[in-house]
């Protein structure tokens, strides 16, 4: 029974560690979003309506970030916009990997060290995976790419 303990905890933690990694890229449209969902409570909106704007800016603010870093040839602005991707994300990361870090780590120092670590891994996780697809194949007009002969 402590084998199949350990094994399924052994999982849980492993889907979960998977689960940050794959999300890391939409934690600027998920803040954008979150922003958007207080700032409209507060202005009088109800929680339907701001829930569908938050909605709305969130995935407004993900596609315009993934389609700017697409159609982009400058190699700066694509870090940039990454880079604006990746801020949250390694934020996210950041106090993640802190408070998981409490099951097993008792001394502070350690947890703050894990903790800056899980932030850059999870932080270059969403910067690579914005910048990467964008440098597949360069344009080129009509569609066609030559091939050396």
């Amino acid at each position: 029974m402590l084998a199949l303990g350990l094994v399924l905890n052994t999982l849980g933690i492993g889907l979960f560690c998977w689960a940050i990694f794959a999300l890391a890229v939409y934690a600027l449209p998920f803040f954008v979003a979150l922003s958007i969902a207080m700032t409209a409570l507060q202005s009088g909106a109800d929680l339907i309506a701001a829930l569908l704007i938050a909605t709305a800016g969130g995935a407004l603010t993900l596609v315009l970030g993934q389609v700017a870093v697409a159609i982009t040839r400058s190699l700066a602005l694509r870090i940039a916009i990454a880079t604006a991707f990746a801020i949250p994300a390694a934020v996210a990361g950041y106090h993640v990997v802190f408070a998981v870090s409490e099951i097993g780590v008792s001394s502070l120092a350690w947890r703050e060290v894990f903790a800056c670590l899980g932030a850059v891994c999870i932080g270059v996780t969403s910067w690579t995976r914005l910048i990467v697809p964008a440098e597949t194949r360069p344009f080129e007009p009509g569609g066609a790419v030559e091939s050396p002969s």
